[in-house]
């Protein structure tokens, strides 16, 4: 079922003061926002277990911001998808730009991480996104395209349920420029005519905008109909900022 969700992706920030304040902020923030609203928070993974326990008592979704592409074995310092679901998340990040660029995570190393969240039982929230030289020279929605085939392609009729797609262009995140409302529409629409082409309930899956978002320019984003909801950075971590970004929604 299509579901309105906005996430909070802190990134590399936090510390234990910093969950205390912002979760607590948040949670009071959302308390009268309509129930068909997930808000979820994906912090760094040291602070998975402290924001659970924040969060205790409320509605708010736990995300982890990355896991691993094994189910377990020799890696260290990696974080399995079976470890992040047994510590409390619901919600799990794969493909963000961040990790493509600066870790040289490619579309197969995506795919087999979004296997292992599924397989896990955890909502995976797939990442897609062009960069500015692919946009201007006319190639953001092939460059989409092929990143959903890639990531997405053969999926079971039950593993749609748990799959949520984010578009963040990459020359959006963390620089203050937005998509506009339409371009950030017809991206969208053009992800849910694919989503269909690959055999899934494309009306019954959550779509998200990312890059730049704030509480300025998130009622026109949100309008628009094929955006569900937002995967939100910066933003994120100012309480009062966040909270109005969901009631955005």
């Amino acid at each position: 079922m299509r579901r309105n969700i906005v996430a909070a992706n802190w990134k590399m920030n936090g510390s234990r003061d910093l969950v205390e304040s912002l979760v607590g902020g948040v949670k009071a923030g959302v308390t009268e926002l309509d129930k068909d609203v997930e808000v979820v928070i994906i912090p760094p993974a040291l602070y998975v277990s402290d924001v659970r326990q924040a969060l205790s008592g409320s509605s708010l979704g736990l995300g982890v911001q990355n896991v691993a592409r094994w189910e377990s074995g020799a890696y260290t310092g990696e974080v399995s998808a079976q470890m992040a679901r047994d510590a409390g998340c619901d919600y799990a990040l794969v493909g963000h730009s961040e990790r493509r660029q600066l870790f040289a995570e490619d579309d197969a190393q995506v795919a087999e991480k979004i296997r292992q969240i599924l397989s896990s039982g955890l909502n995976a929230i797939v990442c897609v996104g062009e960069t500015l030289e692919e946009r201007e020279s006319g190639q953001a929605e092939q460059v989409v395209a092929e990143q959903i085939r890639a990531a997405l392609a053969g999926l079971g009729a039950d593993d749609w349920t748990k799959v949520i797609v984010a578009y963040e262009p990459v020359w959006a995140i963390g620089t203050g420029k937005t998509a506009t409302a339409e371009d950030a529409q017809n991206m969208h629409a053009s992800m849910r005519a694919l989503l269909a082409e690959l055999g899934a309930p494309a009306q019954d899956i959550s779509l998200l905008y990312g890059g730049s978002v704030k509480p300025d320019n998130a009622v026109e984003l949100f309008a628009q109909p094929d955006i569900d909801g937002g995967l939100i950075g910066g933003a994120s971590l100012v309480a009062n900022d966040f909270v109005r970004i969901c009631e955005a929604v």
